[in-house]
């Protein structure tokens, strides 16, 4: 009778084990996801006063973010990145002449900086304008660099 015990016992440590084992593969493992679909488009934009972005004092920054949706703390993201897609985020061409805005020939120097990563690539933009009143006539048009 101990004999009978004794191999049911071992049976039923052995069939235990060989069951654990089995079903830890059997269960199929989650693939890892992809990285990600879309190349990444999230920038700094900033306004401060001097002549060069890395000496001027910041008066004020937001970030925007294009991809997979608009977001950031940007007034108008979804305009923003639109305006930057259909210009192929070439900063330059965001900005325009001073239409019909008088401003004084004053030198108080702005500058606008563009910090981070546009669909992929690193970016880095700067534009100095002659004073605050220069800086607002010429970026009135541009949803992107209005904030």
């Amino acid at each position: 009778m101990r004999f009978f015990l004794k191999t049911v016992g071992a049976t039923a440590v052995v069939a235990a084990c060989v069951m654990s084992g089995t079903s830890g593969t059997a269960q199929a493992q989650p693939k890892a996801a992809p990285a990600g679909l879309y190349a990444p488009s999230s920038l700094v934009l900033a306004v401060g006063q001097g002549e060069e972005a890395d000496t001027a004092t910041m008066q004020r920054a937001v970030t925007l973010t294009c991809a997979p949706k608009a977001s950031g703390t940007h007034p108008s993201p979804s305009n923003a990145c639109a305006e930057l897609r259909a210009t192929a985020g070439e900063f330059d061409r965001l900005i325009g002449e001073s239409p019909g805005m008088i401003c004084t020939k004053e030198w108080k120097p702005v500058v606008v900086s563009v910090d981070g990563v546009w669909e992929g690539r690193r970016v880095t933009w700067s534009k100095t304008f002659g004073n605050s009143c220069e800086m607002r006539g010429s970026l009135s048009e541009s949803a992107a660099l209005s904030f």
